[in-house]
């Protein structure tokens, strides 16, 4: 399947957005992400809207509900609904949570999944398998979380990389999670991304947060990207090179404007890595 190649900076598409992107268009936006919970079986007015989009433009899908290490059987109809809305909109990435979300039902949040060398083995064969019947590799993000599991056996690094290993699946690099999980779990979030290998990483996210105490920081993409945040993806393009990068933002949803000049700071980002790293390549 001939699909588009994503660069550049990006912006997920939410519902209240459409009328003014459409009335603006802006130049910086090179490509939109969404969630394919959120449009598969769409009929109607928003279904034409979205065929607008992507008649027009390149998309990436970032799942909220697979549930790689959940303990319930990996719903493998589900997936194919999946593989056949990417295959119809030419979406060529699929990206999904290091998390689970359901334990026979929907728990409406992304948990932490143990980090066990068991874990590690039956996350990997649910990758694998999604992959097989997506037929195409998928990235996974690592996430935000805020209570560490008691039984876990190794640190968050060292499962994320053994995941990535034994599945052969790529990453999709989240500086903002990377960020909360540091302040949060007391680590050092450069020193943490240098430890990731870089060659699976295919796609990154940034985001705001709301801090709820000074060593407490809650993952709600409700808020603009702060300057630490900004530091950490401008230290993923020095130690790895240039990637997709997208903008979050999910709640309190500010004018278009506001976002447009955030996914600026993205592309400004990438315009100083190409001026200033001439010998890389993205």
């Amino acid at each position: 399947m001939n699909t588009p190649r994503i660069t550049g900076a990006g912006l997920g598409l939410r519902r209240e957005l459409m009328l003014p992107l459409r009335a603006k268009q802006p130049s910086v936006i090179d490509f939109f992400e969404i969630s394919p919970e959120n449009w598969i079986d769409l009929g109607g007015r928003w279904a034409k809207e979205f065929h607008w989009f992507t008649e027009r433009y390149p998309f990436i899908a970032h799942g909220l509900s697979l549930s790689l290490g959940g303990p319930a059987p990996l719903d493998e109809q589900f997936l194919k609904k999946i593989k056949a809305f990417l295959d119809e909109h030419r979406i060529g990435l699929y990206t999904e949570h290091l998390s689970y979300c359901s334990d026979g039902a929907h728990l409406y949040d992304l948990l932490p999944i143990p980090f066990t060398e068991e874990a590690v083995h039956y996350v990997a064969a649910r990758i694998r398998r999604t992959q097989e019947i997506l037929e195409r590799r998928i990235a996974v993000e690592n996430a935000s979380y805020y209570v560490a599991s008691p039984i876990s056996e190794m640190d968050e690094l060292f499962f994320i990389k053994a995941v990535l290993e034994e599945a052969d699946c790529d990453l999709h690099l989240d500086v903002n999670n990377l960020y909360v999980n540091s302040v949060n779990h007391g680590y050092d979030a450069r020193k943490f991304l240098l430890g990731l290998p870089g060659e699976r990483i295919v796609y990154l996210h940034v985001a705001g947060h709301d801090r709820d105490g000074p060593d407490l920081i809650i993952d709600t993409h409700g808020q603009a990207v702060i300057d630490p945040v900004w530091g950490l993806l401008e230290a993923a393009y020095d130690a790895f090179g240039l990637f997709p990068t997208l903008l979050e933002r999910d709640f309190n949803i500010p004018p278009l404007e506001q976002l447009v000049g955030e996914v600026e700071q993205i592309a400004d980002l990438q315009q100083g890595w190409r001026n200033g790293q001439l010998k890389r390549t993205a």
